[in-house]
This record gives structure tokens, C-alpha cells and sequence, in this order.
């Protein structure tokens, strides 16, 4: 699966932005979709992630601000984000997760999109 995320940008605090990632190639094997988040000399962090059957999950610190989303066809991602906060400044990259048997599994990732809050 090949993955093209966009929308970045640079807001204030408060503001909105929605990112999106579209998806290439076979999503047959996909059992999970998700954002992440890295800043300079930290690990890249889980954001938020859907399975193939809609549930959701959240990082703490996001909870109640971000909400992800999957167009029908589940060919496009996206990560609305509300009420930014300077912490939420990262680089964010979108993931897929394909499944291809019990223990057998293989990431894909987008190239990122940097997302900046200005206080």
C-alpha cells in the first residue's frame, strides 16, 4: 500500500486543521488505519487509529479534539483536528496496518505532513 498524506499547514491555537491520506494498491489485508506524530528527538507517537470494522481509539492527549474518519471505500484517511494546541505541533504521518496471517503483519507509511500552532 503506497500512502500520500497532505493537508498540513501552519494555524493558531484554537484553530482547525484536516489532514487527509489517500491509500494505492491493494487494501484487501488492511486491518487498521491510523495517524501518528513525531517531533525532533522524540519517538513517533500513535495519534489515532480505526480498524477495518470503524472502532477507534485516541491518544489521551487528543481525545475529544481530533476524530479520525475513512471515506467509504476506505481508500482515503483523515484526521480532523480541532481546538490545536502548540504541543500538537508534529510531523504527522499517516499508517496502515496489513495482516497477512496470525503473526504476520507489514507497515505502511505516508511521508508526513507538518503540522505547526502557533500560540
Amino acid at each position: 500500500v503506497q500512502l500520500q498524506a497532505s493537508g498540513g499547514g501552519m494555524v493558531q491555537a484554537g484553530g482547525s486543521l484536516r489532514l487527509s491520506c489517500a491509500a494505492e494498491g491493494s487494501m484487501r489485508s488492511v486491518s487498521s488505519m491510523g495517524w501518528w506524530r513525531q517531533t525532533p528527538g522524540k519517538e513517533r507517537e500513535l495519534v489515532a487509529s480505526i480498524t477495518t470494522s470503524g472502532i477507534t481509539n485516541y491518544a489521551e492527549p487528543v481525545k475529544g479534539r481530533f476524530t479520525i474518519s475513512t471515506n467509504n471505500a476506505k481508500r482515503t484517511m483523515f484526521l480532523q483536528m480541532n481546538s490545536l494546541k502548540s504541543e500538537d505541533t508534529a510531523v504527522y504521518y499517516c499508517h496502515v496496518e496489513e495482516r497477512f496471517g496470525p503473526d504476520t503483519y507489514e507497515d505502511s507509511w505516508g511521508q508526513g505532513t507538518l503540522v505547526t500552532v502557533s500560540s
